[in-house]
């Protein structure tokens, strides 16, 4: 996820290489790889597929040909595949930066899931947890690939490995590079149609690599991408104060979540509420805000109300906020005659805090808290039970995060620090691969990568718009937790898959 699921500092992940008192450098030991093979049957889209699941460290080089890592995945094969040049295949990454695909892989495109409530009513809590068969799952249509990044799952450091060498904006895009270029030379599958599937900072990192992949002598073309709750560019998901293009692209997102909370849009429909406020916010409250104080104290009144309308909170509240409600705010004023604190990662979620009064929810994000030891437990079984996983480490969720380099240029180019933007990457690839096409899956009550900056955002940045479709979800950033949007996101996927 976008840099705020359950921060873990993966110390042994996170230490530079010790100097000898010689002088000399100190290596990390290289292992022997481990691969563990498993032959499988589920149904998926109706039908019975035979498929293998390979889970397996594979090691990534420098440019001298030592090993830097041991980067983790979880394979599912059609078995037998059959034409190789008609089976697609999909490699699947959550964000963070520092999350591991553990979200995507239970959540969603696996062929197991973990249950959790769906209508965000309960804490999941602990033990036990429901691991069911994924009716939805896709492996009748494309094989997956799930991949971890240094620093989480079982994937680390090896040899002269620095950290340095992965956690970045630039270090992470061409190790995923590598890798998957390693993944389809080993198994063969450069005639197959390929696919990203990320999500959150996943999908910054989506872009970026279909770049990436294009280079390096080994020009790699891709079908297409699948970008869950897109993060590309920074400065629309972002809520910081003087951040002026936040406060536009989070507005509608507040107002669906006031609508699901029952305080605003009462009698609208979801969608007839959240299309009046996109027009409020690009006819009017966008021109408000870049005026400032050269509005009118009748103009403010005027703006203050409409905001009102639209998010629920109170008036007066608004006008001391100069008309600028931060989410973290937001979070906590919502529900405040309950005394809870609402979801980030999904505005339905609903959190019980001690401080009433703090200024942005202090236990966490409901949203993330309510359903992580569900995941992180159904995980570590599953690996054990059924894919016959044996390892002497843990299974990191999220590290290696820390410390992130988002120079986007190498040292000594001139760089003016700014928001990330990977999106004129995707823009400039779909130019140079016009059969790359797009889908763009939003939640309405996602609260981190709000669905209005995705249109913002792919609305400019030289992106082809008709190769994008847009989707749109009663739920938060992982909008698969809700049952039905689960369905629907399938629904869609394996329509965009099979669409010409």
């Amino acid at each position: 996820m976008k840099k705020t699921l359950f921060t873990v500092l993966i110390l042994g992940c996170m230490l530079v290489n010790a100097q000898k008192e010689d002088g000399k450098e100190e290596t990390k030991p290289i292992p022997e790889a481990k691969s563990f093979v498993t032959k499988h049957q589920g149904v998926f889209g109706g039908k019975t597929i035979n498929y293998t699941a390979t889970a397996k460290e594979t090691f990534l080089t420098n440019k001298a040909g030592d090993s830097i890592a041991a980067f983790w995945s979880v394979a599912y094969t059609k078995t037998p595949m059959g034409d190789v040049g008609k089976r697609p295949v999909t490699f699947v990454f959550n964000g963070g930066p520092g999350s591991a695909s553990m979200w995507l892989h239970l959540g969603f495109f696996g062929p197991k899931l973990v249950r959790t409530d769906s209508d965000a009513k309960q804490d999941d809590g602990a033990a036990p947890y429901n691991l069911i068969n994924n009716e939805h799952g896709l492996l009748d249509l494309t094989d997956l690939v799930f991949i971890d990044p240094v620093g989480t799952g079982y994937s680390r450091l090896v040899g002269k490995g620095k950290g340095k060498d992965f956690y970045g904006l630039k270090e992470d895009v061409d190790s995923f590079a590598q890798f998957i270029r390693t993944w389809v030379t080993e198994n063969e599958r450069w005639f197959s149609p390929k696919y990203l599937a990320g999500e959150s900072y996943g999908t910054t990192r989506a872009a970026a690599l279909g770049k990436a992949l294009e280079g390096s002598g080994q020009n790699m073309a891709l079908n297409g991408m699948i970008l869950i709750s897109q993060a590309l560019d920074y400065a629309g998901s972002t809520s910081v104060h003087h951040n002026m293009t936040s406060y536009i692209t989070y507005l509608p997102s507040m107002a669906a979540t006031a609508w699901y909370h029952k305080k605003a849009g009462v009698g609208k429909t979801l969608e007839a509420f959240v299309e009046e406020s996109r027009q409020f916010t690009y006819d009017t409250y966008t021109p408000a805000l870049y005026k400032g104080n050269l509005l009118s104290a009748a103009q403010k009144e005027a703006i203050a109300e409409k905001l009102a309308y639209f998010t629920g909170l109170d008036k007066t509240y608004i006008l001391r906020s100069n008309l600028r409600i931060l989410m973290g705010r937001f979070q906590k004023k919502l529900l405040e005659d309950q005394g809870l604190a609402i979801g980030r990662l999904d505005g339905r979620f609903m959190g019980d805090e001690a401080d009433k009064f703090s200024e942005r929810p202090h236990l966490g994000d409901a949203a993330s808290y309510q359903i992580s030891a569900a995941y992180t437990a159904s995980l570590n079984h599953y690996l054990a039970s059924e894919l016959k996983v044996k390892m002497n480490r843990p299974y990191i969720t999220s590290g290696g995060g820390n410390n992130w380099r988002w120079r986007t240029v190498p040292d000594g180019q001139y760089w003016e620090p700014m928001p990330v933007n990977t999106a004129p990457h995707l823009g400039e690839t779909m130019r140079r691969n016009p059969a790359m096409k797009i889908l763009v899956a939003s939640g309405y009550y996602d609260l981190i990568t709000p669905f209005f900056d995705a249109e913002y955002t792919f609305a400019r940045n030289g992106i082809v718009t008709d190769k994008v479709e847009m989707t749109y979800y009663e739920a938060g950033h992982m909008m698969y937790t809700h049952e039905p949007d689960l369905v629907k996101l399938s629904k869609d996927i394996r329509k965009f898959l099979t669409a010409d």
